[in-house]
């Protein structure tokens, strides 16, 4: 008898400028899939694999032109996701990753100004077909975001820069979430971590 071929599983992605607080919501989603017997893969970009995290302490630290920081994103996400988020999606598993190309949107296109067909070109390179089945965008004033990262531990390059650079990327941001309105979900992360969390399970319900 013929083995029934798995079910891929779902691709979630966590997006915001640093300061929204997406990264501690993890847990709770990683709960509320794993209370349906759901088993997920939690990981993060840039990084996820051995050479991700090199590159990752790169991107954060060193200085560079922007299309080397684009294009170090990228060589990063392709060995993120040939050996990380396929995998997984493969065995009907759902990945749960803290950032993806919408970062890259945001960031090098929105608030560095890189040309967005050439991200565009090297999306289609990198990764084919894959997007994201779901989107949770947190987002903040740039205001508070700037707030919560002087308490926060020591900043990376990206975390020290102005706030006009944190207006361009949260409202890149909001953009690529009006052009996408059918995986993303804006989340307003400017309010008590309780009804935060509570928003959180309510969309990750519905997936």
């Amino acid at each position: 008898m013929a083995t029934k071929p798995k079910k891929r599983g779902k691709f979630i992605t966590l997006e915001g400028m640093d300061g929204a607080g997406k990264s501690t919501h993890i847990p709770t989603i990683i709960a509320t899939l794993k209370a349906r017997d759901i088993e997920v893969v939690s990981t993060r970009e840039p990084g996820g694999t051995k050479l991700g995290e090199q590159l990752r302490a790169l991107l954060l630290h060193d200085a560079m032109h922007p299309e080397t920081e684009t294009l170090l994103m990228f060589a990063a996400r392709r060995e993120h996701i040939d050996s990380v988020i396929e995998p997984a999606l493969k065995r009907g598993v759902y990945v749960l990753s803290d950032r993806f190309t919408d970062a890259t949107y945001a960031y090098q296109c929105g608030a560095k100004g890189i040309s967005s067909n050439k991200i565009k070109q090297l999306e289609k390179w990198v990764q084919g077909k894959l997007q994201p089945d779901l989107t949770l965008l947190f987002d903040v004033p740039v205001e508070i975001s700037m707030k919560r990262l002087t308490t926060a531990r020591e900043p990376d390059k990206f975390e020290r820069e102005d706030a006009k650079f944190f207006e361009k990327l949260r409202q890149a941001y909001l953009t690529r979430a009006s052009e996408n309105p059918a995986r993303f979900h804006v989340i307003n992360a400017n309010q008590a971590l309780d009804k935060v969390k509570v928003l959180v399970e309510e969309v990750i319900s519905t997936i």
